[in-house]
C-alpha cells in the first residue's frame, strides 16, 4: 500500500473517531463564533447538526449559511501538539424542515448514535437540524502533510505542496 493510499484510508475513517465537531459561524455583523455540536454524517460527506434555536451558532446560520467545521485529534493522543491530525470542511448550511421524511430520517440517525437524549430534543420546538454541505476541505496528518479535498470529489485527496504552479 502506497503512502497516499494509507492516508486516503485514514481520511475515510477519520470522522468515525468523533461524536462532535467544532463549528465556526459568523453573525450578520461579521462577528465570528466558535462552538461545537454532536453530528451525524452521510456517505456523501454531508454533515447534519441538531442544534438549539437559542444558541449563537444557530442564529448565525440563519444570518450567514457559511460555516467551517473541524474534526481534530485529541491532544492526549497526539505525538506533537503543533501537528495534530485534523480535517476541516468549508460548508453551506441548509435548514431541514421539521417533520419531513428527511428530518425524521436524520432524527433516527441521531437517536441510533446518541440514544435517549434525542427523544427529549425531538420534543423541544426550538431545536433545528441543519445539513452542512461541504464545498472543499483540508486533511492534515502532520508537518508538510496536508491534502486538499475538492467539492467535485469529496472522497479524493490531493497533496498540497509548496509548488505554486500546482
Amino acid at each position: 500500500m502506497s503512502q497516499i493510499e494509507k492516508i486516503q484510508a485514514e481520511y475515510e475513517k477519520f470522522t468515525e473517531e468523533f461524536a462532535s465537531i467544532i463549528i465556526s459561524t459568523v453573525s450578520a455583523q461579521g462577528i465570528p463564533n466558535a462552538s461545537y455540536t454532536p453530528y451525524v454524517i452521510d456517505d456523501s460527506k454531508n454533515i447534519y447538526i441538531y442544534v438549539s434555536g437559542l444558541s449563537t451558532h444557530t442564529q448565525n446560520l440563519y444570518d450567514n449559511p457559511r460555516v467551517s467545521v473541524l474534526f481534530i485529534e485529541d491532544e492526549a493522543k497526539t505525538n506533537q501538539v503543533f501537528a495534530r491530525r485534523r480535517l476541516s470542511f468549508d460548508c453551506t448550511a441548509t435548514l431541514i424542515e421539521r417533520e419531513t421524511d428527511k428530518w425524521n430520517q436524520i432524527v433516527e440517525q441521531f437517536q441510533e448514535r446518541f440514544g435517549q437524549i434525542i427523544e427529549i430534543l425531538r420534543g423541544l420546538a426550538d431545536f433545528r437540524i441543519f445539513q452542512l454541505t461541504p464545498s472543499e476541505g483540508r486533511f492534515v496528518v502532520g508537518f508538510g502533510a496536508a491534502y486538499h479535498i475538492s467539492g467535485d470529489n469529496l472522497n479524493q485527496l490531493v497533496q498540497i505542496t509548496g509548488d505554486k504552479a500546482g
